[in-house]
């Protein structure tokens, strides 16, 4: 009995552990997740297609030249001002194999530039954000219910990037596609109260620990 009640604790403190360590990792990835570094880089030296970013590709500023191959309207996107629009997000072929997902800007500034074709080379620049979790419309024809490469995996051959960029700018045969730029959504503001959720796991299963190894000594207290 007395192995068996030490195993069990042990379970609970081993637990208790595991869910420390979990809230340590939350707050380490939170801390990444806000900073943005500045420094451009190609994009394939941060990322691979078909495989998920790394922590070393979140918010990196990337480079690459590629052919708009194809164009979708994200709806009620919400951007770091908390301004609620549609956006513009065109499919980007990188090479002769792989594509990505590029925001270029608000849906309404989307016929600025009609001399734009899809066979032309665009140089792009702009920070690469992980892929959204959550659906912001409908996925129909012309619309992607979100921000990831998986609802537009049936619509090419193409191995996809994980994530999308945000285009901080375009250029094409030397000219500067001017436009509006949105700017990356908020992190949720809830997300750091899953810490505390944690911490909370932390007590309850160090509380049981406790709890388990008090019971042998209150039940012989109790016993006549």
């Amino acid at each position: 009995q007395g192995v068996a009640v030490l195993a069990i604790a042990a379970l609970f403190v081993g637990l208790g552990f595991w869910q420390l360590q979990r809230a340590s990792d939350l707050k380490e990835s939170l801390k990444v997740a806000r900073t943005i570094d500045t420094n451009v880089v190609p994009l394939q030296t941060v990322a691979q297609p078909r495989q998920a970013l790394g922590a070393q590709a979140f918010n990196r500023t990337i480079s690459l030249t590629g052919k708009y191959i194809a164009n979708f309207r994200a709806p009620n996107q919400d951007d770091g001002n908390g301004v609620v629009a549609d956006w513009e997000v065109a499919l980007a072929q990188v090479d002769d194999r792989s594509a990505i997902l590029v925001v270029r800007g608000l849906w309404s500034d989307r016929l600025l530039y009609p001399e734009i074709q899809q066979s032309m080379d665009i140089e792009i620049e702009g920070l690469l954000v992980a892929s959204q979790s959550s659906d912001r419309a409908e996925n129909v024809p012309g619309v992607i219910s979100r921000l990831d490469s998986a609802v537009v995996v049936g619509l090419t051959d193409l191995d996809l990037y994980d994530g999308y960029i945000l285009a901080r700018s375009e250029t094409s045969d030397g000219q500067d596609l001017q436009r509006s730029r949105v700017t990356e959504e908020k992190i949720n503001p809830k997300i750091p109260g899953y810490y505390w959720q944690h911490i909370s796991y932390v007590v309850i299963w160090w509380l049981m620990a406790a709890v388990v190894l008090f019971l042998p000594f209150y039940r012989r207290r109790v016993t006549p």
